[in-house]
């Protein structure tokens, strides 16, 4: 049993706009699912597709808090040219230069036009078969807990674990990272972006839900109401929803 990891749900004052933003800034398309939600996914998407690409989904809420996220994006690039045509072009769309204290790196650090930041990466190696969404990237306070935790729920495959820095991919290959990095003062708010899962075709919801609360997740109340998915939280509190099975 595992889960799919399906698409970064980010919190919006304006889906619609939000979503044509990260279309364009990706090559991708948007599709809504209706009011207040904006999907922005690739051509030829196929949401039962077990080898679909991770997507982002746009969802409007009445007042996005404006604060430091715990969780990111990162883009590949493929050249030095790549990554500044890149930036001019996200430029353009409507995001603007952040600083979160990153210093003299070789990426670029960006806020899209409703100020969730994100990185342009510089070229590596390791990205080359991600497509243009390198790494979904979470803060947290103990990287090795924290990917054993999404190791057992993904069954995803660790690469890299240290006690700074953890990252896992999908054994099948392809699509983004997910990174786990150390931060100091992670913050316990209620997170403007988060993962979105679903269980394998033919996989049970309820026992996938089940599962998690054994691995150590718990039941969070983000005021969803009555819906059809399931709203966690991880070992760190990093909320994320289980979606029901296509």
């Amino acid at each position: 049993m595992a889960l799919r990891l399906v698409q970064a749900n980010i919190k919006a004052r304006d889906d619609s706009a939000l979503g044509r933003f990260w279309a364009q800034a990706l090559g991708w398309g948007t599709s809504s699912s209706g009011a207040g939600a904006t999907a922005v996914v690739p051509t030829g998407f196929v949401w039962t597709d077990p080898d679909a690409p991770v997507c982002i989904d746009c969802i409007a809420v009445p007042d996005p808090e404006t604060v430091r996220y715990r969780a990111h994006l990162d883009l590949a690039t493929t050249s030095a040219a790549h990554q500044a045509d890149l930036v001019a072009r996200l430029l353009e769309l409507g995001a603007t230069p952040a600083d979160i204290g990153q210093g003299d790196v070789p990426w670029t650090v960006l806020a899209d036009p409703e100020g969730n930041v994100f990185c342009v990466l510089e070229p590596r190696e390791i990205y080359r078969d991600t497509g243009p969404i390198a790494a979904v990237v979470v803060d947290c306070a103990d990287p090795r807990a924290l990917a054993e935790f999404w190791g057992e729920a993904t069954g995803w495959t660790v690469h890299e674990v240290t006690d700074d820095f953890a990252t896992l991919r999908s054994a099948r290959g392809g699509g983004p990272f997910l990174e786990l990095l150390r931060s100091p003062g992670v913050r316990t708010a209620r997170h403007r972006v988060h993962l979105d899962v679903v269980p394998y075709r033919g996989d049970d919801q309820a026992s996938e839900v089940a599962r998690l609360l054994s691995l150590g997740a718990t039941l969070a109340d983000v005021g969803q109401g009555n819906v059809s998915w399931t709203c966690l939280a991880d070992p760190e509190g990093n909320e994320f929803c289980v979606l029901a099975p296509g």
